[in-house]
């Protein structure tokens, strides 16, 4: 009888049901709108545009969608927030190191001319 709903209501009072619900429905939203963010930045993958711009839409994309999942681990698993907050952190490092990598990579590179090599 444990798994009826009327039984769970009345052992546990109506307001941890209500607020268990509304908890439950707020980190479905995140945990949604982090899967959206992360389909959302596929489809630029297969336009024209040049290798650095795809790369910098599909990881900003990837970044927002994976901090709105990790929201929604944390409203459902607020004991773990240590954890949580090191992978966000974690995140948020690796993507900017990857970001200035990119950046500086897709310089052109300068050659120093010296003054000895334009007298021959």
């Amino acid at each position: 009888m444990r798994g009826l709903c009327c039984w769970h209501i009345y052992s546990d009072g109506w307001g941890k049901v209500v607020d268990n619900f509304w908890v439950d429905l707020l980190s479905g939203i995140c945990l949604g709108v982090g899967l959206v963010f992360w389909f959302w930045g596929t489809p630029v993958l297969f336009t024209r545009r040049s290798i650095l711009f795809k790369l910098h839409y599909l990881s900003v994309a990837d970044t927002l969608g994976s901090m709105a999942f990790m929201v929604g681990l944390l409203l459902r698993r607020p004991r773990e927030w240590p954890l949580l907050l090191l992978a966000v952190l974690s995140l948020v490092m690796w993507n900017t190191v990857l970001g200035y990598v990119l950046a500086y990579c897709s310089t052109p590179t300068r050659t120093v001319h010296s003054p000895e090599s334009e007298h021959g």
